[in-house]
């Protein structure tokens, strides 16, 4: 069974990061949440195992969560 690998495996982590919020840039909130959901899909289908998008959404739900707890 393959592993959820969540450490960073981008040689440049913050570059990435500017790529995602770039991608965003001049979008309305309803275009953001479907591009999201396009590169959620588009990335699940990448991955194509079961259990690693489970484990995957598992983890960025707990994240999520603990986000809310600490800001509400």
């Amino acid at each position: 069974m393959t592993a959820l690998m969540t450490e960073s495996r981008f040689p440049d982590p913050d570059r990435a990061y500017r790529v995602l919020i770039e991608a965003h840039r001049g979008l309305s909130d309803e275009e953001s949440a479907a591009l999201n959901s396009a590169l959620v899909l588009i990335l699940a289908n990448h991955i194509g195992n079961q259990a690693v998008l489970q484990e995957a959404l598992a983890l960025a739900r707990q994240t999520m969560e603990r986000t809310q707890d600490a800001t509400g």
